[in-house]
């Protein structure tokens, strides 16, 4: 006992202010990242011209339903949603199954040209085609005015194959080896070896597309804007704001209003609504986001 006694350390007078010091940074991190969000989520329920006065921090100082009653009573909102979801769900299994077979395809050592072909798709990363010869070629691919262009465009992303890449070359090159001594091809030691070991870095993928996915507005509003079946949540939240924004009503006109909205209160509706799934989402992808940005961001 008194050689365990000894072998102890003592924690010293610097460790302890360390500690302290570590934990109120900390404390101090977490409440300045999450007031952002929960005063949004106070505002949402206070009352809109009452938010005008301004000193809403930690409660709401009128409860009110009628922001969000404004934002889920808005024209095409559930047709825009169910687009979302769709696309949300469709793009991302597509962008994910092109992402990693191309990945794979070029972490294997026999693949001829694969650092000059990687070379060029980091190149594609920082220069682009520019948003008219962009939208004349989806014209010409007959992409515009369609569902295919919410997915399409996004099946393959340069710096998502090359996070998956990077993992994949992690592995092992002993178990391929062993898996083709015992007959199995590419695709069955892509399907049933690697895809397994891979797990953290496509939740990772499928995070990064998914939210991009369901933020998306711009493609809407420039590819499909004459049709209305294929509009998108979050194009038909935007276009409520700015019908709020330009509503011709003066700062004072608004406060004289009882019981209308403002863009700031119809702003912080619209924002919670559009959070809140990926929060849902991001607790049960959490502990594979973390591991694939750490062994899928090592520099080979």
């Amino acid at each position: 006992m008194k050689l365990l006694n000894k072998n102890k350390k003592k924690t010293s007078l610097g460790d302890m202010i360390f500690y302290l010091c570590n934990g109120i940074f900390m404390i101090a991190f977490v409440i300045i990242t999450l007031y952002p969000v929960f005063n949004t989520l106070v505002i949402s329920f206070n009352d809109g011209t009452d938010a005008l006065r301004g000193g809403i921090h930690l409660w709401p100082r009128k409860w009110t339903l009628k922001n969000y009653e404004t934002v889920l009573t808005k024209d095409n909102l559930i047709t825009g949603a169910y687009i979302t979801v769709t696309r949300t769900i469709i793009g991302t299994l597509l962008a994910l199954v092109t992402n990693a077979l191309l990945a794979f395809i070029v972490s294997r050592k026999r693949f001829l040209f694969k650092r000059q072909l990687s070379l060029f798709w980091v190149v594609t990363m920082y220069v682009n085609g520019g948003l008219v010869p962009t939208f004349l070629l989806f014209k010409g691919l007959g992409l515009t005015n369609s569902f295919g262009v919410y997915v399409i465009p996004g099946m393959l992303s340069a710096f998502n194959m090359l996070v998956i890449r990077t993992f994949m070359n992690g592995i092992p090159d002993s178990l391929e080896e062993s898996a083709q001594l015992d007959g199995a091809g590419y695709m069955t030691i892509f399907i049933r070896i690697i895809s397994p070991l891979c797990k953290p870095v496509y939740a990772t993928v499928a995070l990064f597309v998914a939210v991009g996915q369901w933020n998306s507005w711009f493609d809407a509003m420039i590819y499909n804007r004459m049709r209305s079946d294929l509009t998108t949540l979050q194009y038909e939240l935007m276009k409520l704001l700015s019908s709020v924004t330009n509503q011709g009503g003066s700062v004072e006109n608004l406060k004289n209003a009882a019981g209308a909205v403002t863009p700031t209160s119809v702003r912080a509706a619209a924002t919670i609504i559009t959070i809140l799934p990926i929060i849902m989402l991001y607790p049960f992808l959490q502990k594979y986001f973390v591991t694939g940005m750490t062994l899928g961001g090592v520099k080979e």
